[in-house]
């Protein structure tokens, strides 16, 4: 049998010892909740299904993420860590006072309606997708807490939430009128760097990142190559080259202003550690696109282009996943939207047929 006994405090303590199991103990504001809880607690190990959930009710979600940030996190890529760090930020601000054990589904559901009703500081909605990966990092921790840490954690509550819909898919091309202003406007830019990067975008279909992190040795002008070892989905690839592309990597690598103990393909200035790294573009881009009236034009949009030109100009799938990178054929089609003017010519291409009656 428990041991219930009144604290100094006024509250009531239940102290459970049994044979096979750890000492345990609780403290309860009446003596009926002690009772009720040693009377639950005992009949759980006489049936050999009690969980020590102490862990998990005294860790709190804050507690939880930067444990999570700080043994997780930085196995994941660069990137990634720097993305599960802003949307930690969030969870700690709305749900970190929380504990582990009293985050429950209708809590979690509560911060999902909220957020997605809620705007950016910049004044705009938070987007379905946003909130969904806000979601996808509160549901790994839970697995890790689970499987890992010990905590007496038996379910993942976000499992039994609804996620948000990934909303409409992004369908932006980029127009003949729009790619010619486009690069007239790069070929003026001072730096020369922006124009080949933005080239080699729509011809190889390779990610930012991918692009700006090249070494000189990953590139084979011989071979028309670029070897990228470390990529998003976590797979090595060759990515092939094509004229246009390789005679932009050409240039790139004879840039007369590339300093000597660099070997970065696009490097930018030394930071205050003295380091260089992968030149930065990202606010000239949003400038130079504002100027030419295509602000909801991306630059991840170039590469959406130039999958769906492969696409258009008839590659298989496998040989579009090969280039690009998706292991997904799902996802793959998420960047392949034809124009219809081209599909026009395509029903006038077909044998001509008599209309039925």
């Amino acid at each position: 049998m428990a041991t219930i006994v009144k604290t100094p405090s006024g509250t009531w303590k239940a102290v459970i010892r049994k044979t096979g199991w750890p000492t345990n103990a609780k403290s309860f504001r009446t003596k009926r909740d002690a009772e009720d809880w040693a009377r639950r607690t005992e009949d759980e190990m006489v049936r050999g299904v009690y969980i020590q959930r102490s862990g998990s009710e005294r860790m709190t979600l804050e507690k939880a993420l930067e444990r999570y940030l700080a043994d997780v996190t930085p196995t994941k890529k660069p990137s990634t860590r720097k993305a599960e760090a802003t949307k930690a930020k969030q969870l700690i601000e709305h749900l970190g006072k929380y504990s582990l054990a009293a985050l429950s589904a209708e809590i979690i559901a509560d911060y999902r309606d909220n957020r997605l009703a809620s705007t950016s500081k910049r004044g705009r909605p938070i987007s379905n997708n946003t909130v969904r990966l806000e979601l996808a990092l509160l549901s790994h921790l839970y697995t890790v807490a689970i499987k890992e840490w010990g905590l007496g954690l038996t379910f993942n509550p976000v499992l039994n939430i609804r996620k948000p819909s990934p909303g409409p898919r992004r369908d932006r091309r980029l127009s003949d009128d729009e790619e010619h202003r486009l690069f007239a406007a790069l070929n003026n830019h001072s730096n020369p760097m922006l124009r080949w990067i933005a080239l080699i975008a729509l011809e190889t279909v390779m990610r930012s990142s991918e692009i700006t992190g090249l070494r000189c040795h990953q590139i084979s002008l011989q071979h028309r190559i670029a070897f990228l070892p470390d990529t998003k989905n976590g797979s090595p690839r060759e990515v092939a080259l094509s004229p246009l592309a390789t005679e932009a990597f050409r240039a790139a690598l004879a840039n007369p202003t590339r300093p000597k103990d660099c070997d970065l393909v696009f490097f930018g200035e030394p930071g205050k550690d003295k380091k260089r790294r992968p030149y930065a573009f990202t606010k000239i881009w949003g400038s130079l696109k504002k100027e030419l009236g295509m602000a909801d034009f991306r630059f991840h949009d170039l590469r959406h282009e130039g999958i769906s030109r492969l696409v258009e100009a008839g590659w298989s799938d496998q040989k579009v996943a090969a280039q690009s990178g998706h292991k997904s054929m799902q996802e793959l089609r998420r960047y392949t939207h034809l124009r219809g003017r081209d599909l026009v010519k395509d029903l006038d291409a077909l044998p001509k047929r008599r209309p039925t009656t």
